[in-house]
């Protein structure tokens, strides 16, 4: 937030930055201790599982194990850029069992908040002239957001019966080695977003949000452009298969967005407007 480049805890050594970085780091702990001394935040979540399968690039999502009752549909895009022989071109699709398999796959979705009462604090520093203390209070909140959707994980990979051999213990509290597990993603499954390179489409939001009924639930809303509201929120799915990764889509030709548009039932024109960054193509 503030462009202090460096890694903790040795930024502090560093000689340009690191008498800045400890203050903004001794400031920032000091209103951390407030928030969770007086309970200012009221960090709130939704996710769930439902049976599923891949359709090609697309998931259907069923109301149940019979798998009559499409209740979501989910639109994926595939790698397109020239590979070495033995590498293949991913597709997040690729991570739940096809349909056609006769085999019943499971997809997940999530919604996380850290509420609006981020921004409240905020407005109320700024109120008094405190913009550096608002600033700090959002930062905080998009980090409780973002804790809060790696707690929500852990959670659901309990439930799931795969974190067995993670070893955490029961308690909150957790040591620098776990710290690093999860920094590092070495547990089974991921949770990628919309909007970020393995799902660059921004409009599937929508659909998320209508299958976890995720305004009711925690608040969080959709602006027309499917930005997500109060801004400290996270969303994403969750995908359990073992060899699950997240991966850059990257550059995609006239033809899969001509199959996509049609998949979503859009206009082309509408499809590239959500895939722009990733057109390999000048469009017409």
């Amino acid at each position: 937030t503030w462009q202090l480049h460096g890694v903790y805890p040795t930024i502090f050594n560093k000689p340009e930055e690191g008498r800045e970085a400890r203050k903004l780091f001794d400031d920032g702990q000091q209103i951390l201790e407030d928030l969770i001394a007086h309970k200012r935040l009221r960090p709130r979540a939704v996710a769930g599982f439902w049976p599923a399968n891949s359709m090609g690039e697309d998931v259907e999502v069923y109301s149940d194990e019979s798998r009559s009752d499409t209740i979501a549909r989910f639109h994926f895009l595939r790698q397109q850029r020239r590979k070495r022989e033995s590498q293949v071109c991913r597709s997040l699709a690729d991570n739940v069992a096809p349909r056609a398999g006769g085999r019943i796959d499971y997809f997940g979705g999530f919604v996380v908040t850290a509420g609006s009462e981020v921004d409240e604090l905020a407005a109320a520093f700024r109120k008094e002239g405190d913009d550096y203390s608002a600033i700090i209070v959002q930062a905080l909140g998009d980090r409780f957001a973002e804790a809060t959707a790696e707690y929500l994980h852990k959670t659901m990979r309990d439930q799931c019966g795969m974190s067995l051999k993670e070893d955490f213990p029961a308690g909150i509290k957790i040591d620098d080695e776990q710290v690093k597990f999860l920094i590092r993603e070495k547990y089974r499954g991921i949770r990628p977003a919309t909007g970020y390179p393995s799902c660059p489409d921004h409009s599937e939001k929508d659909t998320l949000w209508t299958l976890l009924d995720a305004e009711a639930c925690t608040g969080a809303t959709l602006t027309t452009n499917y930005a997500m509201n109060p801004p400290c929120t996270v969303s994403g799915f969750y995908l359990n298969h073992t060899d699950a990764k997240y991966i850059n889509i990257g550059l995609i030709g006239r033809d899969q967005v001509e199959d996509y548009a049609l998949r979503k039932n859009v206009l082309k024109s509408e499809a590239e407007r959500w895939l722009r960054p990733y057109l390999g193509y000048d469009e017409e």
